[in-house]
């Protein structure tokens, strides 16, 4: 079913009247009928989910096309940002009713990885999807499970990073009642609850040695093993994995088998991060604003001019997932309208931080030497915070950067009130 005109208009009036009228067959057939059988409920059923996944797509597609065709200054409150040309690239890709849970701009990198996934979903090739992360790895795996034929079956997704060691063989492959001890029943693992579906393996390249040969294993074999059963059981699930590492420095330090990688990485994507996508920001700013007043249940909130002019700027280096997330803060704290207060204080600009110490002095005015005062220290702790963050809290490291006293760098902490631990890097 056509969605949307992929020259930029909204939904068409023929797809709106093609769902009322599966739906109005549906209430007819449920108002009229006396007694249902067993097959015709779960014929209605299937025509349920068909209905909802074709209102999906719609949702998600207007959206875009909200998007890119100017309601951006709507829903923020400011003037219309000048957008690049919609690429004949990124048009191509959803005429073809390519199924995208979001938005994306005109980046060639991304495009050239959108259209690799396009090409391997309908295949049972396994796929390795690999970038920073918070670029969308995720995103992608159900990309290529929602393009491809097992869209109707499971799509299972599992976080190899946080499975302990000990638990792995079992999260993974299940276990026989008694296998050891807490297994009072016998479990599925997530490849057999993803048979003839998709698996996911997030952050594969923290696969302990073990996992990794057991994990190759069934790829060559299609087959696995409850721990404590002797029995195999096949298995037909196509494995997407995704990795924030480079698994080629991980092979020459030999944590990550080289045999593996070239057996996860049939097709191979690679996601750019979102600093080298600022055509994507816009964008982006807009959908998850969209979708942040909805989850909240609120209009959009505005944003002022000067937030605006930070958010299309800043780096994010925790890429999407941190625009998402800082969408969702200043939805949440502001009222109708957000500024730069509402940030995260650990990247609130200078400026904005200075401007509210001033409104907290005492007294009807303020001198300029006191203005200096302020703006002076706090561009100071902004300069301490970000030393801290580049040497992973080592005082002694970044005296020594900076070719300054120890003790002096530790005056200066003390003054701000700032603990080289809170800056120190957990693994």
């Amino acid at each position: 079913m056509k969605l949307f005109n992929p020259g930029g208009e909204r939904g068409s009036a023929m797809s709106y009247a093609a769902l009322l009228e599966k739906i109005e067959i549906m209430r007819s057939t449920l108002r009229w009928a006396t007694r249902l059988e067993r097959p015709d409920v779960d014929k209605l059923l299937r025509q349920a989910n068909t209905l909802r996944d074709e209102v999906m797509q719609l949702s998600h597609k207007e959206r875009f096309v909200q998007a890119v065709s100017g309601d951006i200054e709507r829903r923020t409150g400011e003037e219309p940002v000048a957008e690049p040309p919609t690429g004949e690239r990124r048009r191509a890709l959803l005429a073809r009713s390519f199924v995208f849970e979001g938005t994306f701009g005109d980046n060639p990198k991304l495009l050239d990885a959108l259209e690799i996934a396009e090409k391997a979903a309908p295949t049972d090739l396994p796929v390795l999807v690999d970038g920073e992360s918070g670029t969308g790895k995720e995103l992608m795996a159900k990309v290529i499970h929602a393009n491809g034929t097992r869209a109707d079956k499971p799509y299972i997704s599992v976080n190899c990073g946080a499975i302990p060691d000990s638990l792995l063989e079992s999260e993974l492959f299940g276990h026989k009642k008694g296998a050891f001890t807490g297994a009072a029943n016998d479990r599925k693992g997530k490849f057999e609850s993803a048979h003839k579906g998709t698996i996911f393996l997030d952050e594969i390249g923290e696969l302990p040695l073990p996992g990794q040969v057991k994990l190759l294993r069934v790829l060559q074999s299609h087959e696995i093993q409850r721990v404590g059963s002797d029995e195999t059981i096949a298995v037909d699930a196509r494995i997407v994995a995704a990795t924030n590492k480079n698994l080629r420095k991980l092979i020459e330090q030999g944590t990550f088998r080289e045999d593996l990688f070239y057996r996860l990485s049939v097709i191979h994507v690679t996601l750019p991060p979102l600093r080298e996508r600022k055509d994507e920001i816009p964008l982006l700013l807009a959908y998850y604003s969209d979708e942040a007043a909805e989850a909240l249940k609120r209009r959009p909130v505005a944003l002022t001019a000067r937030l605006r002019d930070f958010l299309l700027r800043y780096s994010y280096p925790g890429n999407i997932r941190e625009l998402r997330n800082l969408m969702y803060r200043i939805s949440c704290l502001a009222g109708e309208t957000a500024d730069l207060s509402h940030l995260p204080e650990d990247i609130r600009p200078a400026v904005a931080g200075a401007a509210q110490k001033l409104d907290r002095v005492d007294g009807a005015g303020v001198s300029l030497a006191e203005a200096k005062r302020v703006a002076s220290d706090e561009a100071e702790r902004l300069c301490l915070e970000r030393g801290l963050q580049e040497v992973g809290g080592t005082v002694a490291e970044l005296a020594r950067r900076w070719d300054m006293n120890r003790s002096h760098l530790q005056i200066l902490l003390r003054k701000h009130g700032l603990h080289s631990k809170d800056f120190r890097k957990t693994h």
